[in-house]
This record gives C-alpha cells, structure tokens and sequence, in this order.
C-alpha cells in the first residue's frame, strides 16, 4: 500500500494556525505514506498536478488531502486521482480548515489536532476500497408544484427547451400571489399586466400540461425516474365545456366572502378567482352551494357536472421544481397592533383595495369613507424574536420596507390631500432602484419616524373612534390619529409546508422554510438529488429575486433531463442478507424512503420457507448512516464508512472503539 499525503495551506487559512511543515513532516512517518507534501493551494491546478504526477510517477494506491470542508472540494480532487487513473473512491480528505485552523488561536495545540486529523484519515485511506458510481436512466419530463410567478417562469424554460412540464397548482387559477397586487415597485408596473402574458403563454405552451386545482399526493422514486400521484379535485364544472361566460356566477344565489381578494369582498359559490384567471373555467364551491340547480339551467355548453369527482392522476418525472409560495403572518398574533378593528388592515388587503378588480373597483376606503390620516408600520411578525404565545421570526421579509414605500405612495396617488406617517425600524433599500424609489417617496411628502425595534408599538381606539398609535422614537413618545393603519405583514412558510417536506424528503432550515443544499454554491438543489426549490418556498425575496431563482433551477433541470443517464453516488447503505432479521428498523428511520423489506421464498425439500430481508434501493440512499447504529444485528453498513474504517481512525487518536 502506498499512500500520498498532500497539506494545503489554503494561503492563510490554515498556515496562519497551523504549521503545515511540521503537520508534512509528521505524515512522512506514518505506515504506508509513501508521499508528503505541502502546497499553498492544493485545489489550483499546479496543487492537482502535483498529485497526479506523484499516482503516476510513484504509483500512490491511496491519497489523502488535508485542507478544507470535503463539501467544497471533495469533487475537485476525486476527478483528479481519477484523471491519473486512480479510482475516485480511493481518496479521504482531512478537514483541518473548518475543524482545525478556523476554530483555533493557540498555534501548536491546533498543529497538534491537524496531525491527528491527518494520522485518522491515513489510517482510513488504508481501508478504503474501490466503488464505481452506478447508472440510472432519465425520464425526460418535469413536474413544477406551485403557479405563481416562480413557478410559471421554471415550467416556461424546461418547456422552452423542449421538455414535457406538468404545472401544478392548488387554486383553480395559476398567478399565485403576485395576481393580487395592483402595482409592483420600484418601477410602478401594473402586476397584471407583467404577469397575465405569462399565465397566458403557460397555459397556450404546447409542452406544458397546465393541472389545476390540484396537489401531489404522493412522491416515490428517485432522480430521474419519479413517480408522483396527483389528485385534481373536483369543480363540478367541465373545463372542456366552460367557455367562462359567467352565466353560473350570474344566477348564483350563494354569496360568500372572496378569499382572493383577502375577505374584504364577496362571491358567488360559482366563481373565477379572478377576472384574468387562466384557466378562465368556473369552478362550483359544492360544500356552500344550495344545490338549486340555476347554474345548470342557464348553462348552455352543459359544463355543470352535478356528478364530478376527485381525479387522481399519475406521473413520472425526471425532476421536480417545487414552487410553492409563502403565506403571510397573521396579524391577529399580535393584539398590540389593533388587526381586531375595522381600520386596521394587512399589506395585501391594502393591494385588493387598489386594485381596480378589486372589492372597491380600486377605490381606497374604509367603513365607505376616502382615509385622510393614514399609517403604516413595518416588521409585523418579521425581525421579532417573540410573538404572543410563541416564538417570533428573526429573518427580515425583505420586501415589506419597499411595498411600504409603494403602498405610501399610492395613497398619496389615490388621495391626493392624505397625511401618510411610516413608523418604521429600519428602512432596507437593497435592490436595484430600490433607494432611489424610497427617495422618491419621501420627496412625494411620505413622513418616514423611526421607533426601536424593541420598543412596543400600540394601535388603539380611542372614544371618538378614531385610531391612535403610540410608539417612542428617538426617547420621545409619538401619538398619531390614524384613519386607516396598515400592518406591513412578513412572510411565513405556507402552512402545509411539513406535508410537503415529508412527501418530496427534503429538509427545513431553522426558519421552517425549504432547505437548500448550499446557500452558496446550490442555493436551489435540495438534498434530494431531482429536487429543485424556488421562490419563497426557500425564502422571503421579491419577484425578480424569485424569477432569478426559478429560471436557475429550470436550468439545474434541463441539465438533467437532457442526459441519458444520471450518475449515482456509491456511497450508500448496504445489507448483509445472511444477518439481517428482517425486522424494520431500517426502514422506519430512513429520512429518504430508500429501505424496503422484500418477502423471500425458499424452498427445502418440502417445505417453503419465507422470511423478509432489507433492501437498499441505491438511487435513493443518500449515505446518511441513520440504518447503521438502528440495526439491532449489525446487518447494515455504510460504504467508504464501515466499522473497520472508523475503528481505525479512533485507534489513532487513542479512543478505543
């Protein structure tokens, strides 16, 4: 066995705490290192020539690397033992940057560490074994879940280069969010306007399959080849049939609060959620209807379908790009903030206000009165460790301060001779025209007052029945009558977001948002290979933050989709059938569903023997190791991590297996 040993310097990050020379000067003594040698950067080409010349020239059986995160280059130098004609596999890395140099002061005790992650990872390489990556073939269609902007604009590129997408969308119309609002900053856009061509398109995309009023029930299988079952709920109305008259609505004795437009208006229990839904097909609320049969009456295409049930539709896939919004906090948490009154109103009930298909036709009123004293507060339910009866949100939304800014500016549009007051925290003008728009608005007469973060703000009614915010700003106190007061509401992970983690097997981060697999460098992979997020599903951000995303994650399915086969990690679970028990375990802690137990049929003689054993499908283990430690028999290892190896690495920093 012969093993090279190679010590980054990483330029300062690790010589500034670690001597490499005497972390090199140690490995050259350790059994089976044939090669040791520094470099200031490994990861450049010069560093990776190096090594291949030394696996070629001194016929390395093994190497090992010691520098930084595997996460970051571990790749980099698999490709170059396997450019020397060394297998991949047979190379370990030691992390002595993250674990080592940048965790440390005192020189010689993280010399001393370095030396010992270097003796481990030696010992390891010893035991390493060849492992070729296995092959899977690709089913050259996507699956989009979510139809606002992010996901239209994903399901638009894999479309545009050619690839079957299924979109999929909860409500019976596509345009998510962004359908609700009047205007968009910094630039004023009407939002219907910029988004209906794009609905438009989507659904007129002879490679989009446009689903609506639907949701994944199920997700099996893995990168390229993924089964998903849909159910599409039932509209009891025939959208082959629907020409989207409106004749239903017309006739339609059951009103009910419009949830589109926030509840501030009403609707039929046949409805469009709006004017420029796509599909424009009626839908039939069955639950509230009164079942009167006038909608069927007057229907001359027929599409009333008294009769129409829950479809469940099956697809397969190659990849997934999940697209499925946020909701907004709910004000009613905060009792300080007065949501309980008329007058008091979220960001995006103000927007159904505005809009000129909105409850009012785009008129700004209140209890049928024009408000002259308006305010604004910012960070509701954002950048707030605690909330009342639980924990806040610590994030920043990210565009609350700018839609402030617009929504103040509309008021000064709408209402010329308004008196609009922003008590805001921190006003963050990040994007581009953002602090040139925040500018504009204050010029326009907007009167912006700070208020700690900390300090309580109180939104209360006082005798006259006027509204009255109290805060402190600066050390003094403020009192302001408002007429209206709008809550600058942050955005929260929608409320089936754990449904949706355990059908696709992806992760959450602290804010309970998707997770993504590097926030830096696969900032829309999931840990879940085929899985792609974008948009506000991974994080607050703004509409052209959300389309950058989405456009980024289309590309990261194309690039899958135009393979004939995808390469698989072989560092998996792997089952000793003649030990294992068949009892379960594995399979009930595996976080990726890549366990199954099989029945076996043997035969002796006259009897049949059936017994039950693991099995690992290897396109869907992600090397977790959660079966490993389960396994009550020890049937199960890991590859590149068995016992043997990690016994190893123990000896040699003297812990006893």
């Amino acid at each position: 066995m012969k093993i090279g040993v190679y010590i980054c310097h990483c330029g300062t990050n690790v010589a500034a705490t670690v001597d490499v020379k005497e972390v090199v000067k140690f490995a050259k003594n350790l059994p089976d290192v044939a090669i040791s040698r520094d470099y200031v950067y490994m990861c450049s080409d010069p560093g990776q020539e190096t090594i291949k010349k030394d696996i070629l020239d001194a016929r390395l059986d093994r190497v090992v690397v010691a520098s930084c995160s595997p996460r970051m280059h571990e790749p980099t130098f698999r490709k170059t033992c396997e450019e020397a004609g060394l297998n991949a596999y047979c190379m370990e890395m030691a992390n002595i940057r993250e674990q080592c140099s940048w965790v440390h002061l005192d020189r010689e005790k993280a010399t001393e560490k370095a030396k010992e992650l270097v003796a481990s990872a030696v010992a390891k390489a010893s035991l390493l074994e060849a492992l070729e990556p296995m092959h899977v073939g690709v089913t050259p269609s996507a699956l989009v879940i979510g139809g606002g902007i992010a996901g239209i604009q994903s399901a638009m590129d894999i479309a545009d280069a050619g690839f079957q997408v299924y979109l999929v969308e909860r409500e019976p119309s596509i345009g998510g969010h962004m359908a609700q609002l009047d205007k968009t900053f910094p630039t004023l856009d009407c939002s219907a306007c910029v988004l209906t061509p794009k609905m438009v398109d989507v659904a007129r995309h002879k490679n989009i399959e446009l689903i609506t009023y639907a949701g994944v029930e199920t997700v099996d299988g893995y990168i390229g080849n993924f089964r998903v079952v849909v159910r599409k709920k039932a509209r009891y109305v025939d959208e082959e049939k629907c020409t989207g008259c409106g004749d239903c609505a017309k006739v339609c004795p059951v009103i009910i609060s419009n949830e589109f437009d926030m509840d501030i208006g009403a609707r039929k229990s046949a409805y469009v959620p709006f004017p420029q839904a796509v599909p424009l097909v009626y839908t039939l609320e069955r639950a509230k209807c009164m079942k009167c049969g006038l909608c069927e009456v007057v229907c001359e295409p027929g599409a009333i379908n008294f009769e129409d049930k829950d479809e469940e539709i099956e697809l397969e896939v190659g990849a997934i790009v999940v697209a499925t919004g946020y909701d907004l906090f709910d004000a009613s948490l905060e009792p300080n903030y007065g949501y309980e009154y008329d007058e008091v109103i979220t960001g995006l009930e103000f927007e159904r206000l505005c809009n000129a298909s909105g409850p009012t036709f785009g008129k700004i009123e209140i209890n049928g009165k024009e408000p002259k004293e308006v305010v604004f507060i910012s960070c509701v339910g954002s950048r707030e460790k605690e909330v009342e009866g639980g924990k806040g949100n610590e994030y920043c939304s990210r565009v609350c301060c700018m839609y402030i800014a617009k929504q103040a500016h509309l008021v000064t549009e709408h209402i010329p001779d308004a008196n609009v007051t922003v008590f805001y925290t921190d006003v963050r003008a990040f994007g581009k025209g953002f602090e040139e728009f925040y500018w504009r608005v204050k010029e326009e007469g907007v009167n912006y007052i700070r208020r700690e973060l900390a300090d309580e703000i109180k939104v209360e009614k006082e005798a006259n029945g006027k509204l009255k915010v109290k805060t402190i700003s600066e050390g003094h106190i403020v009192e302001k009558e408002a007429d209206l007061v709008v809550l600058a509401t942050g955005f929260v992970p929608r409320k089936d977001v754990l449904d949706m983690v355990r059908k696709l097997k992806i992760m959450q981060s602290g804010d309970k948002f998707f997770l993504e697999a590097h926030p830096k460098l696969r900032p829309m992979d999931t840990l879940t290979d085929g899985i792609f997020i974008a948009g506000c599903c991974q994080a607050p951000k703004d509409i052209p933050d959300s389309v950058a995303q989405a456009s980024a994650a289309a590309s990261r399915v194309c690039s899958i989709l135009s393979r004939d086969f995808i390469e698989v990690e072989p560092i998996i679970a792997e089952v000793n059938e003649a030990v294992c028990i068949g009892c379960g375990s594995c399979e009930e802690v595996c976080p990726f569903g890549a366990i199954e137990l099989r029945e076996e049929t043997m035969e002796f003689e006259e009897l049949v023997l059936r017994t039950r054993k693991s099995n690992v499908n290897p396109a869907l283990c992600k090397g977790c190791g959660a079966c490993i430690p389960e396994c009550p028999v020890g049937a199960m290892t890991q590859k590149q991590f068995t016992s043997a190896q990690i016994e190893a690495m123990l000896r040699k920093v003297g812990v006893t297996a």
